[in-house]
């Protein structure tokens, strides 16, 4: 063991040849220098086993009775202690390999052995699968980021990043960062704002896109624009949500939709090369109704082979008086079929009809064949023979019936389609991606009263809507696409309104009057006047792209530091109060 002398930094004299977690057979006989921490130390009297881990894995270290000097120390070495090993690398025994390690077949002869700082006992194992609960593993993130899972998606993250840079690039696109400090326009999610000391009462916000500043860089004659642009978001979290997130910002200039497409669709087939994975293009299109019509979301799952059938012509024909009033009210009969779906027990269906209801459907009716034909709706052979063969149903299937409000019955139709197919058979299926396009412009927000734009105000609407714009607003058509990847949003865009005479109109159909609009967008509106390009871009979700990379369920696993699902930091306890002098300098006071 190497001696440190006073006064000397005991880090100095110890050079990494090689991290622990590369080495192989082609590397016995070397002498090597590892540094990394203890994930695990085995004493077996005449041998001591140190597992060594640093950021590419682990190996084993051998510890043996010639250096007692060395094996004492070893000894006392506990997890997560800083070590260093010097010694040479050998093949291990035919019947000593592990096969589950990629270094299972070498392991390192100690020669010398330090530890170079000691570790308080962790408040839980550093292993895959995690050891400890999500709220415990976020508090001690640091920890939690030394597990080999961790270490691997962190950097698939990075390598993600950096072959969208380097493509995006070589397509001609400059990467431009656009400011934090920002205009607060509240427009849907709640804006993150930032108090000015200098000019008391004031505030900045932190952008929750860089929407008009990459439309800005387009009209500055830029033409190609990206970033890996940080965005935050003071709104409700759900599982794939964070209040600060990273996107894939892109913006062009002269482009049409099919520009935009090609351009995605060729950086989705680079990305996912990271992962072995061939990606075809082109993708499937759907526009918004199709979508809602067959799948029940505008996010559809194509792995998922279900379609809902539209029963409504079918259903003017039943007797059953059910679904006679919903018709005659306005409503629709939608079917799904689940293959194989006869043998569901009472029960399963009861919880069928709950969740339909739970997603705002009037009830779920069922039929299946059974010496004949059984349905939860009261329907003569003649009827349920109808209904059978407009849901194009086989013999051990079974039909679910929806009959109320076309738009609650697809939704919840297609919800209950989402989760007819186990998550592992799915999972066999690859990646399917596909584009939804042709979105409403606008859409009716019962919370405040109003129509509001379905993607964002500066979204234009297609060029064979516009009489209805004012007129019939519901009717306009969005020249808005969004991609979706296993029933995931992964990114969404538009061509924009580069006529400021038409962003204006957009902007009277929303109830922005003249001197809100000045208020809120005058920098942009006056910026639209000086020659502004056709031009259209998306922006894609990075975080959501390394989880399906990654194979994981949320994106917390593949962000360094993540927020709860309530918004903490628990490692930093964040948000946290603030000084009584700190509010004072800004000029504020709380309520």
């Amino acid at each position: 063991m190497i001696e440190i002398s006073s006064g000397q930094d005991k880090n100095s004299s110890w050079k990494r040849t090689h991290y622990a977690g590369s080495l192989r057979r082609e590397h016995a006989g070397t002498r090597v220098t590892l540094l990394g921490w203890v994930q695990r130390q085995r004493d077996m009297g005449s041998l001591v086993f140190l597992d060594l881990r640093d950021r590419e894995g682990a190996v084993q270290v051998v510890f043996s009775s010639d250096r007692p000097d060395l094996q004492a120390e070893a000894k006392k070495a506990r997890m997560e202690n800083v070590v260093v090993v010097r010694g040479a690398v050998r093949l291990r025994g035919e019947k000593s390999v592990n096969t589950s390690l990629p270094t299972g077949e070498v392991e390192v002869e100690a020669e010398e052995f330090a530890v170079l700082n000691a570790s308080r006992v962790p408040p839980f194992v550093v292993a895959d699968p995690p050891q400890a609960s999500e709220e415990l593993r976020f508090k001690h993130r640091y920890l939690d980021l030394r597990r080999p899972r961790m270490q691997r998606n962190i950097r698939l993250r990075h390598e993600a990043a950096l072959r969208v840079r380097n493509h995006l690039a070589g397509e001609g696109f400059l990467e431009v960062e656009t400011p934090f400090l920002g205009k607060s326009t509240p427009e849907g999610a709640r804006d993150y704002l930032v108090p000015s000391r200098v000019y008391k009462g004031r505030f900045y916000a932190l952008p929750q896109s860089p929407q008009l500043y990459k439309q800005l860089l387009m009209i500055s004659g830029f033409d190609r624009y990206f970033q890996m642009a940080r965005c935050f978001r003071d709104e409700d979290l759900r599982a794939d949500r964070q209040p600060e997130f990273t996107q894939i910002d892109i913006e062009m200039s002269f482009v049409d939709r099919e520009d935009v497409y090609s351009q995605v669709e060729g950086l989705m087939k680079a990305l996912f090369e990271v992962v072995g994975e061939k990606i075809k293009a082109s993708f499937p299109r759907l526009t918004y109704a199709e979508s809602m019509e067959k799948y029940g979301t505008d996010k559809p799952d194509l792995r998922i082979p279900l379609e809902i059938r539209d029963l409504t012509a079918a259903g003017r024909g039943l007797a059953s008086e059910v679904v006679k009033r919903s018709l005659e009210a306005g409503g629709a009969l939608k079917g799904l079929v689940l293959p194989g779906g006869g043998a569901l027990s009472r029960g399963r269906l009861d919880k069928l009809d709950q969740k339909a209801r739970e997603l705002g459907a009037p009830g779920l009716a069922w039929i299946k064949k059974s010496e004949g034909f059984k349905s939860s709706l009261k329907l003569s052979d003649a009827d349920a023979a109808s209904v059978w063969a407009a849901l194009g149903a086989g013999d051990t299937d079974l039909g679910l019936l929806i009959a109320g409000p076309a738009e609650k019955a697809l939704r919840a139709l297609g919800e209950i389609r989402r989760e007819a197919v186990p998550v592992q058979d799915l999972k066999k299926e690859g990646f399917r991606f596909c584009w939804v396009t042709d979105f409403p412009l606008f859409e009716w927000s019962e919370e405040e009263g109003r129509l509001v734009s379905m993607h964002h105000p500066f979204t234009s609407p297609h060029e064979d809507d516009l009489g209805f714009l004012e007129a019939e607003p519901a009717r306009v058509r969005a020249k808005a696409y969004d991609l979706v990847l296993n029933g995931v949003e992964a990114g969404g865009g538009s061509i924009r309104i580069h006529d400021p005479d038409l962003q204006q109109r957009v902007f009277d159909v929303l109830g922005l009057s003249r001197a809100e609009a000045e208020e809120k967008f005058g920098y942009f509106l006056e910026a639209l006047a000086y020659g502004t390009p056709p031009h259209g871009g998306i922006a894609l979700g990075f975080d959501r792209l390394v989880m399906i990379l990654a194979g994981e369920e949320s994106i917390r696993e593949v962000i360094p530091f993540p927020k709860t699902t309530s918004a903490l930091c628990l490692l930093s306890g964040s948000p946290s109060p603030v000084s009584a002098r700190q509010l004072d300098e800004l000029g504020l006071k709380l309520k």
